[in-house]
C-alpha cells in the first residue's frame, strides 16, 4: 500500500494546481485539481514539477470543498497530478462533502496505477466517489493524440453509467488545450498534448 502524503501535511490536500472552470478535461465545466507527489515520474510526463513529494499549496477538505461547491457553472471534477491516490482518504473525503452538496457532480480521476493495483482501503474509498478512472502508467511513444488517455496502454473504466453516454469522446475523441492566465503571473496550460 502506498503512503499518503507525508504526516506533517495532515488534513490537508497537497496541491499542485487548482483551475475551477476547463473544458478540457472531460465533458462539460468541469472543476480541476491536480495533487502534488508521484512515484511513476513517467518519461515525458507533461507536468514534471509536480512530480516530487514535497509542500506545495496546501487546502483543507473544508476550504477546498467550499470552493467547489460555490462554482455554479461546474458539471463534474476532474483529479489528476501528480497521483490522486497518494492522497486517496483526503480526496474521497473531500468528494464525499462536495457531493452532499452538489449530488450531481461526477468524477474523473486520473492514475499511474492500474485499476486492480487500486486495491487497497483508502483507495478503494476513492473509486467508490469516482465516475470514471483513466488508468496505467504514461507511456510517451504510444501517445496516440485521441481522447483523455494519454497513452493508448490506458484504460478507460466506468465506474458508474453517469458518463457511458460520453464513452467515445473520453476513449477516442479529439484533445483540445486550454490556456488560462494565472493570477500570480503566468500561465496554466489545461488538456492532453
Amino acid at each position: 500500500m502506498p503512503n499518503d502524503i507525508p504526516q506533517n501535511l495532515s488534513g490537508l490536500i497537497n496541491i499542485a494546481e487548482l483551475c475551477p472552470s476547463s473544458e478540457a478535461l472531460g465533458p462539460g465545466k468541469r472543476f480541476v485539481i491536480w495533487v502534488q507527489g508521484c512515484p511513476f515520474e513517467c518519461k515525458g510526463c507533461i507536468a514534471p514539477d509536480w512530480i516530487p513529494f514535497r509542500k506545495a499549496h496546501t487546502m483543507s477538505i473544508e476550504e477546498l470543498a467550499e470552493r467547489i461547491v460555490a462554482e455554479p457553472e461546474i458539471c463534474g471534477l476532474t483529479i489528476s497530478g501528480g497521483e490522486p491516490f497518494m492522497q486517496a482518504s483526503r480526496l474521497a473525503t473531500l468528494l464525499r462533502k462536495v457531493k452532499a452538496q452538489r449530488p450531481s457532480l461526477n468524477v474523473i480521476t486520473f492514475s499511474g496505477f492500474r485499476i486492480n493495483q487500486l486495491n487497497w482501503q483508502d483507495a478503494l474509498a476513492l473509486l467508490a466517489e469516482t465516475d470514471v478512472l483513466i488508468a496505467g502508467l504514461f507511456v510517451e511513444k504510444l501517445n496516440n493524440g485521441r481522447g483523455l488517455k494519454g497513452s493508448s496502454n490506458q484504460t478507460v473504466h466506468f465506474l458508474t453509467p453517469s458518463l457511458l453516454p460520453f464513452k467515445e469522446e473520453l476513449e477516442n475523441g479529439q484533445r483540445g488545450l486550454e490556456f488560462h492566465l494565472r493570477v500570480e503571473g503566468g500561465h496554466l496550460m489545461v488538456g492532453i498534448p
